[in-house]
């Protein structure tokens, strides 16, 4: 009875079982029973051959049928989170809560991807308002029940010594000082970014102060930027082409960045590597190169590597400082200089 069961399954995704067929199938093997009695009849593993062969390729259609429908159910489901990250819609509908009273405030979630801490998310989101745009960071616990408003921060007896061996292995960018200084100060800056040029006063400044220091300037284009890819692209290949040069053209982009748009960013920055003593066609041709892109990719990928995610970022010996335009300068020459204290 069991094994007749398995007969009509088998057939049930291709539609209704031929009767017909299975009684004359059981008539042929069993001529001395009738249809009737043949119908009570459990088929044991003895049955004959025939019949089992029947069995097992129904069973087959059956299974197959089960296979592809499961695979198609799959299909239709739509991507789940990577595991302990929260969803974008998630994220979303708890800035909706929060903030969604204000309408002078909306935000983009840049990033969701696992923190630098064990069990916690990390969730970058770029709020604009009235005032300007502005990065916030929140981990999120592990069960998705809490969130954690500012930064994580290293900790151990060296904490900085992992982020300067990750820069000093990784910078490509244009630099100025000695190669062999005992300090080296890292900027991840963005052409297009308004916080990137009211603090270039004070790094200018820090960099005046402190001759004997490394400076390198790396690109970090930030998204949100129409036009902040283009100009690293620019700004790579200016640095490639004369160092000098690039931090010439670095000035003079900042002071032109209200004049430049998507739609004239190339002719504006083509115009000041001229400017700044460089043939901007060939500059122009070198930012469309794969070697280009590749170049300003690393960079990006270096920034977020030390956790990166707003600029500018300036980093002194492995030491991250943010909202450079607020710190005292004697404060920054103060970390300059205990930085070439240590050993």
């Amino acid at each position: 009875r069991s094994q007749f069961t398995v007969i009509v399954c088998g057939t049930a995704a291709l539609g209704r079982p031929d009767r017909g067929r299975v009684r004359k199938l059981k008539t042929n093997l069993y001529p001395a029973r009738s249809p009737e009695r043949l119908s009570r009849i459990m088929i044991r593993d003895e049955a004959p051959h025939a019949l089992r062969k029947e069995l097992m390729r129904r069973s087959l259609i059956s299974t197959l049928c089960l296979l592809l429908l499961s695979s198609f159910a799959l299909a239709q489901q739509p991507a789940a989170s990577p595991a302990g990250l929260p969803t974008e819609d998630t994220v979303n509908s708890f800035l909706q809560q929060t903030h969604g009273w204000n309408p002078q405030v909306s935000w983009k979630v840049s990033s969701i991807r696992p923190s630098a801490v064990p069990g916690l998310a990390e969730v970058v989101v770029i709020y604009a308002t009235p005032e300007g745009q502005q990065m916030s960071r929140l981990f999120i616990s592990s069960d998705g029940a809490h969130a954690v408003i500012g930064d994580v921060i290293p900790f151990g007896a060296k904490p900085f010594d992992a982020s300067r061996k990750l820069l000093e292995k990784g910078v490509n960018g244009p630099s100025r000082g000695p190669k062999d200084s005992p300090v080296t100060i890292v900027e991840f800056g963005d052409l297009q970014c308004p916080a990137c040029k009211a603090a270039q006063p004070a790094i200018e400044g820090l960099v005046a102060s402190e001759p004997t220091a490394r400076f390198v300037f790396q690109n970090f284009p930030l998204e949100m930027h129409n036009w902040a890819a283009k100009g690293a692209a620019y700004a790579d290949c200016v640095g490639r082409a004369s160092h000098e040069a690039f931090f010439k053209f670095l000035a003079r982009t900042y002071e032109s960045q209200s004049d430049i748009t998507t739609e004239n960013a190339d002719e504006k920055l083509a115009a000041l590597a001229t400017e700044v003593g460089l043939k901007g066609p060939d500059i122009a041709a070198c930012t469309t190169t794969p070697v280009t892109k590749a170049r300003v990719d690393a960079s990006v990928a270096l920034g977020k590597s030390v956790d990166v995610s707003g600029t500018p970022t300036l980093f002194i010996n492995g030491r991250s400082i943010g909202n450079i335009g607020q710190v005292p300068a004697d404060v920054l020459k103060s970390l300059v200089d205990f930085a070439a204290k240590q050993k």
